[in-house]
């Protein structure tokens, strides 16, 4: 289905142009003419999906084509982390660049400057604000947002701002929202808490199921069995051996993301580190380079495997086996996004033998154990204690792939639309 038979606005079909999408994914075909329709939504969809594009697009068509004020806040999305708020403000940019739409991210971690902008801003209206809920609250405590035209509001990766604790200031900020509103939450889980929480906030909301916690088909997936020391010569002997532009390598601690990223780089790759002792300026850089192949390999906490949407990343490296299948999901779909295949690699020391065994028994069947090199010395046997059964199924399907969707032959392909075919040019923007 292409973006045009939306029936968007002239101008909004000029920005998805811009950024390079023609076709929508499964969730946006579901969800968009939901979402227009005026119902509220939740929405089961994981990272990937193309769930950031499914509320943004319609969103904007509503501001575009109803009576709103301009000097409230007409709509709010909040997520659960910096990164995330930064990722969606960037993607709303480049849509609404041929439009009028205001926009600001809030977000913490920045100077007394970037306050004051947010405070202007959240005094005298925007059309959109992305915020985190810690941030927001430290705004609404000063009595100056205004909310009372608030029309829209998005919660995404709803279980995500729930696991972290959020749930009693996602309370106190809908508390200063109109109860005549429309409330969409995107979530890759639906727990019972979830629902609750959805019950609690939403009116006879429309419910769409994308996401299925199990990783695309097309990421080829392997796992070495090591010894814990064996852990870091087999990360340099990968990354020696393979020819790869963009690798992620996800350790579940701080400190081991800081020790691997020191020894990588006195071997001279191209690496940088990104973890929540980070300063904010110096993540956001490290992401700017990594998606601009300046480098080469991110080592990270867990702090990207949700909500970061970068394409075109060869390679997924688990340093450690992920807590749980979840996280395994969302770590290894960093990988093989939108129309590109890609691998994912696990590291499983004797200790997280059982807890990989754990995900495979999500997944619905093995992982297939790849020979350690020889020069690495002997490993160990793969025998988790909790294994059961284990065998059978296949991988899973996953609910198409997000980002962006590059139109055959790259010319525009808007005007096989026969009701569009008569569009005048758009207008000259600076």
């Amino acid at each position: 289905m292409y973006f045009d038979e939306f029936d968007f606005d002239d101008d909004l079909l000029d920005g998805i142009d811009a950024m390079g999408y023609t076709t929508a994914t499964p969730v946006q075909e579901q969800v968009i003419p939901i979402i227009l329709s005026g119902r509220d939504l939740i929405a089961s969809a994981q990272t990937g999906t193309g769930k950031t594009a499914a509320f943004l697009l319609p969103t904007m068509q509503n501001l575009l084509t109803h009576t709103h004020d301009a000097h409230q806040i007409n709509s709010m999305i909040i997520v659960p982390t910096r990164e995330l708020a930064v990722q969606i403000a960037q993607t709303l940019e480049g849509m609404s660049y041929f439009t009028n739409i205001s926009s600001i991210a809030v977000y913490g971690g920045g100077d007394g400057a970037s306050f004051a902008v947010e405070k202007k801003a959240l005094s005298t209206g925007a059309d959109i604000v992305i915020c985190t809920p810690g941030r927001m609250i430290a705004h609404l405590n000063m009595g100056y947002v205004k909310l009372q035209g608030l029309k829209y509001l998005v919660l995404d990766e709803a279980d995500r701002m729930l696991d972290m604790g959020f749930h009693d200031d996602i309370e106190k900020i809908i508390s200063f929202l109109p109860k005549e509103r429309q409330t969409l939450l995107f979530s890759a889980t639906m727990p019972d808490k979830m629902r609750k929480l959805a019950m609690k906030i939403l009116k006879d909301p429309a419910q769409v199921n994308i996401a299925i916690s199990k990783p695309p088909e097309k990421i080829k997936q392997e796992a070495f069995v090591v010894n814990e020391d064996q852990k870091v010569p087999l990360v340099k002997h990968i990354l020696s051996s393979r020819k790869t532009e963009s690798v992620i390598v996800f350790c579940s601690r701080k400190q081991s993301v800081k020790q691997l990223t020191a020894v990588l780089k006195r071997a001279k790759f191209s690496v940088e580190e990104i973890h929540s002792d980070l300063e904010q300026d110096k993540r956001e850089q490290a992401l700017l380079d990594f998606r601009n192949h300046k480098l080469n390999v991110l080592v990270a906490t867990d702090i990207l495997s949700r909500g970061i949407d970068i394409e075109d990343i060869d390679l997924v490296i688990n340093f450690d086996v992920p807590n749980d299948g979840e996280d395994y999901v969302h770590r290894i779909g960093r990988t093989a996004r939108a129309a590109s295949d890609g691998t994912a690699y696990t590291f499983i020391a004797p200790k997280e033998q059982h807890r990989f065994a754990r995900i495979e028994q999500l997944l619905g069947h093995e992982v297939t154990k790849a020979p350690v090199p020889e020069e690495l010395g002997p490993a160990p046997a793969y025998q988790p204690k909790t294994r059961k059964g284990g065998g059978g199924g296949g991988g899973g399907q996953h609910g198409g792939g997000g980002g962006k969707r590059h139109k055959p032959g790259g010319g525009k392909k808007r005007n096989h639309h026969p009701e569009r075919t008569n569009r005048p040019e758009r207008k000259n923007k600076p």
